[in-house]
């Protein structure tokens, strides 16, 4: 497997001087679709762990034939272990409003709605106070395009994109079937280009640099930098941007304690690697793809805990609309405790997995779909913690 060495870039939160509004400027210089067609060339894949190119979603929305579009931001930044997003909106906001604004004129939308994690609230008032302020840099260049606030209640499941649109519609909180998508009925179920917030700062910087910058870091599958939130056993728990397609091995060398022997790449929905996995494992698109979150575990901790607490936050959060979701948490959750008891035989830790290979297959969104991933990876790893 090729090495790849890991690169610190400062390009999301560098603090040289830049004027936003003169990007903006330089880039609606060019039609919508040459932008959109900078974007897929520069192979950007949305940062909030998904990973569909944001270019072709752009370009699906625009195609859309309705007067009435949106772009939204999603900051319902709720995963465990995540706090990326908080920082980019507390330092580098402006980059955000701009990537929104591109986009807008991209696919034919004059409102943008940024939405914010109800824990956020806090970044509220600052946060108006810089909209305001770049709403009017807008207005006085006559840019028929507007950003907006909305604050969410604290729900794990409003970070998923139609349950997103519910909660702002005033709804509850809740998926939607698909299709139809959001680039055809999402927000107002209107046309909409929902997009993580560290992508759109991507986008910005894009369209000041080139793509072709962009796509000088990172490997073929995994264009470009990601910012990662690094937490647990680790000397320097922080924000770090780094290049995409780099082997997990050389990440602990970087931020491990010297004694990992785990990490929890994508947070709690996501996998779970054992150090005798480090060499194989890239952190990327062709590999274990993140939204960010890198908690990190060393030898003083049990892993038959850190699943029991994944699992008590599905079973609280599920919003509990499917039954495979909702039952299948609970079921999960005391299954392991159990075996762990030793009130089922460690064999029933099988019919567990059949369990969580349904929830995958069943369950309507993301939260359920997902929770197979640290369950099958740490009963498949460390199975003695959960029978011993």
């Amino acid at each position: 497997m090729e090495t790849k060495v890991i690169k610190k870039v400062d390009t999301i939160f560098d603090v040289v001087e830049c004027n936003y509004i003169q990007v903006l400027e330089k880039t609606l210089a060019k039609t919508a679709d040459e932008i959109i067609l900078d974007i897929i060339d520069s192979g950007l894949k949305g940062r909030g762990g998904a990973g569909f190119p944001t270019g072709l979603k752009w370009k699906f929305t625009k195609n859309e034939e309705n007067a009435v579009k949106y772009v939204i931001c999603n900051a319902d930044e709720g995963e465990p272990g995540t706090f990326k997003d908080r920082e980019i909106l507390d330092r580098v906001p402006e980059k955000v409003f701009t990537g929104m604004a591109i986009c807008g004129y991209a696919i034919g939308a004059k409102e943008g709605y940024i939405y914010l994690r109800g824990e956020y609230n806090f970044l509220k008032q600052d946060l108006q106070m810089k909209i305001d302020l770049f709403n009017s840099q807008l207005a006085d260049r006559d840019f028929d395009f507007k950003v907006f606030l909305r604050s969410g209640s604290g729900a794990y499941i409003c970070g998923e994109e139609s349950a997103l649109f519910d909660s702002m519609e005033g709804l509850r909180g809740e998926p939607r079937n698909k299709p139809p998508y959001p680039t055809v009925a999402g927000y107002n179920l209107k046309p909409t280009a929902i997009n993580n917030v560290e992508t759109l700062v991507y986008v910005t910087m894009i369209c000041r640099m080139g793509p072709e910058s962009f796509k000088a870091l990172g490997t073929k599958d995994s264009r470009g930098s990601k910012v990662f939130s690094v937490s647990g056993d680790t000397p320097t728990p922080g924000i770090y941007e780094l290049e995409l397609g780099m082997p997990l091995n050389q990440f602990v060398d970087e931020f491990g304690d010297g004694d990992t022997k785990a990490v929890q790449v994508g947070g709690a929905s996501g996998h779970c690697v054992p150090r005798k996995k480090y060499n194989d494992t890239i952190i990327g698109f062709e590999g274990i793809p993140t939204g960010g979150s890198m908690m990190i575990f060393n030898s003083t901790r049990s892993m038959y805990n850190v699943l029991h607490d994944y699992l008590e936050f599905f079973t609280e959060e599920s919003c509990g609309q499917c039954t495979p979701c909702r039952v299948g948490c609970q079921q999960l959750l005391k299954g392991i405790e159990a075996v762990k008891k030793g009130d089922k035989k460690p064999s029933y830790l099988e019919d567990l997995k059949k369990l969580a290979a349904t929830m995958k297959i069943a369950s309507k969104c993301g939260l359920g779909q997902s929770v197979s991933n640290p369950f099958n990876s740490i009963v498949d790893n460390f199975r003695e913690e959960i029978i011993y």
